[in-house]
């Protein structure tokens, strides 16, 4: 990703957490030992993490700045 937002780059961090926890899980630490349910458990965690993180993250945004907002009179 180029030029990642605030917001994106801690996602990675926590999708990267996630996939580290499930390699912990099952006690493995090289991505080559995997297998194919592995490694599509591992990318899941990861990809998870990320999109479920980021989308908490917006929420967050979207409650700060509606609260900065005036209503419209109209």
């Amino acid at each position: 990703m180029i030029d990642p937002t605030p917001n994106e780059s801690e996602a990675m961090s926590v999708g990267g957490q996630q996939g580290g926890e499930y390699l912990e899980s099952i006690g493995k630490s090289d991505l080559t030992t995997l297998t194919v349910t592995e490694w599509d458990r591992f990318i899941d965690a990861v990809v998870t993490g990320y999109c479920d993180h980021l989308r908490e993250l917006a929420a967050k945004d979207r409650t700060r700045l509606d609260g900065m907002s005036p209503e419209v009179p109209f």
